[in-house]
């Protein structure tokens, strides 16, 4: 049940999130030299003003297949690690995120490196004078053509980098607000509450590893004009900082904890709400069979923020 709720949560997510992620991305990699935007609301209104309000939505196939997988992966991954721990602590909650943040990366970095160039392709236009990837699909299977999997897979490093402490963060975080708030089902505020806890905790996991996610961003863009500036991650910061100096680290951060809040609100939420639901129908359907041995004692083991 982990996993499909993991899926549903995923999807309103995407909806609730991806506008904020192109202006994001368009921050982060736009030219120091001849920028394009003055800030988060200025790309918004640049973003809509030239490529309509679809061009808000570019590249949001591959999140939509990908995340919702990837949050089925998280969820689930999460959850039976949290059995497999058996006590329900903060810092297993930080491990059991952790854990499900490595292993969503095999998914995650292709996702999201199709995500980044479908995002800049047709910068400034409302129809692109030409179109070098017809869709996500089409995306990964040109660079895969031209590079082979290891440019599929460019930004690896950086994403598990990212991934790793940030889904950490971001349970330990949920799973504390969750205790400190008292998001019990018979509380007449606990939705608030949830989507509460959800959104701080999307923001505490951002905050953690942001200044790796610029990083990511430029190296999954780099080439697309057709010209490689970066050959590795040092020479990628070196340039950055030399270019930029360390405020480099905080380009499209507005955009990002804009989107983080409503995004991981929604998810956590419906995920929560899914499982509650999942498991009253569990004890309803319980009460017409026999009784199992620590059937009900497994209910109650379930980690108290999910």
């Amino acid at each position: 049940m982990d996993f499909v709720a993991g899926c549903i949560g995923g999807a309103a997510g995407v909806l609730v999130g991806h506008p904020f992620d192109t202006v994001k991305v368009r921050l982060q990699v736009q030219s120091v030299d001849k920028p394009l935007y003055r800030g988060t609301f200025h790309c918004f209104q640049s973003i809509i003003r030239q490529e309509s309000l679809s061009g808000l939505y570019k590249g949001i196939g591959s999140p939509m297949m990908g995340l919702t997988f990837i949050n089925a992966i998280v969820f689930g991954v999460q959850g039976n690690t949290m059995r497999l721990l058996g006590q329900d602590t903060p810092t297993h909650q930080f491990l059991a995120g952790a854990a499900a943040g490595t292993i969503q990366c095999v998914i995650c970095c292709p996702m999201e490196l199709a995500k980044t160039r479908m995002q800049m392709q047709g910068t400034g236009e409302k129809k692109p004078s030409k179109k070098l990837y017809k869709n996500s699909l089409d995306c990964l299977v040109r660079i895969y053509r031209r590079e082979g999997l290891w440019g599929v897979n460019r930004g690896m490093l950086t994403t598990l980098i990212r991934e790793t402490p940030g889904f950490g963060v971001y349970f330990w975080a949920y799973d504390v607000l969750t205790r400190s708030l008292g998001c019990e089902p018979d509380n007449r505020y606990m939705i608030p509450k949830l989507l509460f806890a959800g959104g701080m905790a999307g923001i505490a996991s951002w905050l953690s590893t942001y200044p790796v996610d610029v990083i990511k961003s430029r190296l999954q863009a780099d080439g697309v004009g057709g010209v490689n500036q970066y050959s590795s991650i040092a020479d990628c910061v070196r340039q950055s900082v030399r270019k930029e100096g360390y405020m480099v680290f905080t380009r499209g951060l507005t955009s990002t904890l804009l989107r983080a809040f409503p995004v991981n609100a929604t998810t956590f939420a419906t995920v929560t709400l899914v499982l509650m639901y999942a498991r009253r129908s569990e004890e309803g359907l319980s009460d017409c069979e026999p009784a199992q041995p620590g059937h009900h004692t497994q209910i109650k083991q379930q980690p108290s923020s999910l």
